[in-house]
């Protein structure tokens, strides 16, 4: 993988304050996970922006953040032009049967990528329950994430 080279585009601090409010409100999370949360969804959206060719996975946390962002529709696409020129789409793979996989082989490109930018980065979020990944929609592993045995 190449070096992804690139400094998070400006959210304003009225839209962090709203997107961690509304995480927060909609998700019964404090603040400060909301606003980790929202810090590492920026972190992912910026390399997804960098390298477009790369398939990088959010965490199930992070992805909630995207999701809140998403919702912000006006927020989100002036964000997208900044980060990439373009939209950044939320497109989850098509459903195959699932596989069990590690998180660290799932995730482990994203966060790799997100270090190597030097963009902010809170490892316990990307971390899942066992250490599985928790990306059930993308196709790619059974989780167990509505609390059932993925086995």
């Amino acid at each position: 993988m190449s070096e992804i080279v690139c400094s998070p585009p400006a959210v304003t601090t009225e839209v962090r304050q709203r997107l961690r409010v509304q995480l927060a409100a909609e998700h019964s999370l404090t603040v400060a996970e909301a606003d980790r949360i929202i810090t590492d969804t920026i972190s992912f959206l910026t390399v997804c922006a960098a390298d477009p060719h790369q398939r990088f996975r959010p965490s199930r946390q992070v992805d909630l953040g995207w999701h809140q962002f998403i919702l912000n529709t006006q927020d989100y696409a002036t964000f997208c032009d900044r980060a990439a020129g373009r939209f950044i789409h939320h497109v989850p793979d098509e459903f195959v049967a699932p596989v069990r996989r590690a998180t660290a082989e799932v995730l482990g490109p994203t966060v790799e990528a997100i270090k190597a930018a030097g963009l902010p980065f809170h490892p316990e979020l990307w971390l899942t329950g066992e250490g599985r990944c928790s990306q059930c929609h993308a196709g790619c592993t059974t989780c167990g994430q509505g609390g059932e045995d993925p086995s």
